[in-house]
This record gives structure tokens, sequence and C-alpha cells, in this order.
């Protein structure tokens, strides 16, 4: 049995989330991405715990569900997903003469867990302003927080080279774990790549061949629930095995591979200056002195160049054992282009919706369906777009310096010569 876990999300108690996030939404959207466990994001926020224990009940050991008056009838039933208590948190704080801003998950067992947790951190900042709590505590001591208060939770550095708020950040992070973490390095098990970078970047980092590398959404709203996510196979679901699995312990449950953004399309990927249009390869910016030819200041410098820093392999060599991956753009952008309109255009939400009626949820259609199912299911621009996700043939425009990247399937006008191209048979 494979099983897709979404571990990082957030509630609408966050800053600039989506004000439909709640489980029964949650709940409905995963079953319709194809996610059987989502984490619940924001545990640290009292009123958000609050709806987490009204409306969720007891499942397989250390996962919940929603509770059927909460989930009421509204398309898919939600009844199958499961959910795993998740927090993030934003530490800020000054280290070694320098400012650090690390965002770390928290993924726990039980809801007596999170109260012990929620308790010692009140102590430290306030809970209520944002789902995603800013603290001035070194992440060491949010690690030594969270073990003892509960020991089997986890910790997890959150994507990881994400510039201004990571573990490897170029503006405000580390350059190894145990620079960060020091003798609690050995409690950190995983890392999250996060959108602007893959585990094959992560790979050149000898370093980190230790951590199992997970994916997450992150995600601010339904739609981008599980643009990244991870794989489990096996029969025995439940927390323990869960985080066993993520130590590489587990001999009933395996992560198998993630699903991963196309990291261009991350908005941090490229460096640049957003202010000033500044886009740059990590070449141009070595080329630039790593100042804006605008305006002179400072470029903020991308993950492809901070991986590049911290290197100490080349490219395209993946160490022992390492999970694979697959990257995947969402299934409404696929019919968004191919259908030459927005993803968010009517007839993309209607074509969307009768191919889930057809063939089952989306990561089913993105990974698993065969070309004849597509064909007899959707448009050829559709089943061709696909088939070109799949294969990696794709047109990129690097994100940078907080701007998405742009990641196009078709060339202009293309569409419409496959559409004829296929008519003809």
């Amino acid at each position: 049995m494979r099983t897709i876990i979404d571990f990082h999300i957030h509630s609408r108690f966050s800053r600039a989330t989506s004000k439909e996030l709640n489980l029964r939404n949650l709940a409905n959207f995963a079953e319709i991405k194809g996610i059987k466990v989502l984490g619940t994001g924001d545990f640290t926020h009292p009123i958000w715990f609050k709806e987490l224990k009204e409306g969720l009940e007891p499942a397989e050991p250390g996962l919940f569900k929603v509770k059927k008056q909460v989930l009421g009838k509204n398309g898919a039933s939600g009844e199958e997903t499961r959910f795993i208590l998740t927090a993030e948190i934003s530490c800020i704080y000054s280290k070694n003469n320098r400012v650090r801003r690390i965002h770390l998950l928290i993924i726990s067992p039980t809801f007596e867990a999170v109260e012990k947790i929620n308790a010692r951190l009140e102590w430290i900042g306030n809970l209520k302003a944002d789902g995603r709590p800013i603290l001035g505590l070194d992440a060491k001591e949010l690690l030594k927080i969270v073990l003892q208060t509960s020991p089997a939770s986890i910790v997890v550095p959150a994507h990881v080279f994400t510039p201004w708020f990571a573990l490897f950040g170029s503006k405000s992070g580390f350059d190894s774990v145990e620079e960060c973490f020091e003798e609690y390095s050995k409690y950190i098990f995983a890392l999250e790549t996060g959108m602007s970078a893959d585990p094959k970047m992560c790979w050149r980092l000898s370093s980190l061949d230790k951590y199992t590398l997970i994916s997450n959404s992150d995600s601010h709203s339904l739609r981008r629930i599980g643009r990244e996510a991870n794989v489990f196979e096996g029969e025995d679901l439940s927390y323990q095995e869960i985080i066993k699995a993520i130590k590489k312990t587990s001999q009933s449950l395996k992560l198998i591979y993630t699903i991963e953004f196309f990291p261009e399309e991350g908005r941090y990927h490229y460096d640049g200056h957003r202010a000033c249009g500044i886009s740059y390869s990590p070449a141009e910016t070595k080329k630039s002195g790593g100042t804006c030819p605008v305006c002179g200041k400072p470029l903020t410098i991308g993950v492809l160049s901070r991986v590049e820093q911290l290197a100490d392999r080349p490219e395209g060599i993946a160490p022992e054992g390492a999970i694979p991956f697959k990257s995947l753009v969402p299934l409404k952008e696929i019919i968004g282009e191919a259908l030459g309109v927005l993803p968010g255009a009517k007839k993309v939400e209607e074509e969307y919706q009768s191919l889930i009626k057809k063939l089952g949820s989306e990561f089913k259609i993105l990974v698993e369906a065969n070309p004849s199912e597509l064909t007899s299911a959707t448009l050829p621009e559709v089943v061709e777009g696909i088939s070109r996700v799949r294969q990696g043939k794709l047109i990129f425009e690097p994100g940078f310096d907080g701007v998405y990247g742009k990641v196009r399937i078709f060339s202009q006008g293309e569409q419409k010569t496959i559409s004829k191209q296929k008519s003809l048979f």
C-alpha cells in the first residue's frame, strides 16, 4: 500500500493564508489530491489547536480523522484523510555575532504532547499572534524543549536552503547542521528540501547523506496542498512507523520517493534583486561581484548559488541509498496551459473535476495513469502536457528574490498544432 504524506501546511491563522483552511476543506482537498496523511499545521495557535481537539478523533495510533459531524456533505467526503499534528516555528536570534532566522517543523504524536510543548513556548513568545509564531529562541533550545516535553516528537529544519529563514540560508543561516544545533545535532534525522531546491541539489553536500530528505507543500491555500509530498510504502500506518521510516529504522514502512516542485519554479532558485528586476545565475552573480547592476545593493543569493558555495561534490552524483524523487507540475496548471487560459479559469476547473471523476485523485493522474487511460479521459493537449511533465521536457524561467519562477510546457500556439495533429488520427 502506498501512502502520500504532506507534513507541512498552515492553517488560516498564519499570515497570508486562505480563510478556507478549515478541517473539512483540508480533508476534502487532500482526498481529491490523493494525500492520505496531512499535517495539521499551526498546532501552537490556541484557536486552531482548540478546533483540532474538537474536530478530530483518533484513527490509527498517533493519527487522527475529522469527525463526521464536522465533514458534512461537500464533494469528496474526506473520511479517509488522516491528520498528523504539526507546527512550524520561526526562531530569530543572535549567535556568533550574526542574526539567525531559522524555520523549524515540529511533528508530534498526541494532543497531550502538543499541550506540553505549547505550555513551554507560551513562556517565551506570543503564540496567539501568528499560526507560525516568531520566537526569540535559539534553534538548539527549541529542539531541547521539544525533546524534554515530548521525546516521541521530532524537529525537522524547514526549506533548508531558502535565503532568509532557513538552516543553510544565505542571509541568516549556518554552514552546517552541527554549527546550528551543536551537541543536539544527533537528534536531527531529516531535512526539508523546500520549493527552490530538490534532492539532487542536496546530494552535492556529502554532509547531508545521513539525513532523510523530505518534501512538503508549506501550503498557505487549499490548491497548493501536496505541491510537494512524500510517498511511503507499507501496511503499518501509524505515527510511530512514520517516524521510524523517516529515521530509516522501520521494518514495515519505507519512504520510497518524494514529490517535488521543479526547483526553478521556486521563489529563490536564482540570485537577484526583485526591486530592479535583476535575475542572475550563479555564474552571472560571480561576474557582477554579487551586487545589483541597477542600484548597487547586494543581490539576494538564491538556493542554486548557496548549494554551490557549500557543495563538495559535482552535479549528477547520487549518494548510496539516496531516496529518488519525481518532479511534477500541478494538474490545474497543466490543464490551464493546454487550454491557453489561467489555472483558475472556469473551464480548467470543469476539466479538472471531469478528470478526477474519471480517473481518481490528482496524483494518480499525474503519476500512475497510463497514456491510453489519459487519452480516453481528456483532451490531447492535456495528455501531451502530462507526458512532457513526466519527461521533464519543459521551458524554465527561474524564480529569484521572492518572485516565483515560471515553468512552461508548450511554446506559444503549440497547443493548437497538437490538437490538429491528433484530430487527423
